[in-house]
């Protein structure tokens, strides 16, 4: 059974209000005060540069998007961009944080196979660093329930 993810994690009001001039976005509250834009095929053709993938590295973040995200942060505080992909227990998990105009963390990248390091998951290192605060025994990525759907497009439906 496969797991993808790609989208954007910011506080649940900065990024409604700096999401509303994009029509394809729908966003998921997802707890502790944040919101999760999933990155579906309509949001990365409305938001695309003409460029392909960005620079950063990641699979799904579309060509200049990257600018979007540090421009998003310098308004609203800290920003998100997270992917993973697993299948059969196996994958790989990418995150990057923006604040104040730049990036603060990352780009954090765990290829297959990979242990996380000690600071645990990219995913979660980039959680912890929008303020989630996990309980005894579980993760951030457990503790906003990013587990409660297998794709990213399932957010929304």
């Amino acid at each position: 059974m496969g797991y993808d993810l790609r989208a954007v994690i910011a506080d649940g009001e900065a990024l409604r209000g700096a999401a509303r001039d994009l029509p394809a976005a729908r966003l998921v509250s997802i707890g502790h005060g944040l919101s999760l834009m999933p990155m579906t095929d309509a949001l990365f053709d409305s938001v695309a540069d003409g460029s392909g993938v960005g620079t950063l590295g990641f699979w799904g973040l579309p060509g200049g998007f990257e600018k979007t995200l540090a421009a998003w942060s310098a308004a609203g505080g800290p920003v998100a961009y997270v992917e993973a992909e697993y299948f059969g227990g196996v994958g790989e998990q990418q995150a990057a944080v923006w604040n104040g105009g730049s990036i603060v963390l990352g780009p954090l990248h765990v290829e297959e196979g990979q242990p996380f390091p000690p600071a645990g998951s990219p995913i979660s290192q980039a959680l912890r660093r929008l303020g989630v605060v996990a309980s005894t025994g579980e993760d951030e990525f457990s503790a906003v329930g990013l587990d409660r759907h297998r794709h990213s497009e399932a957010w929304i439906a």
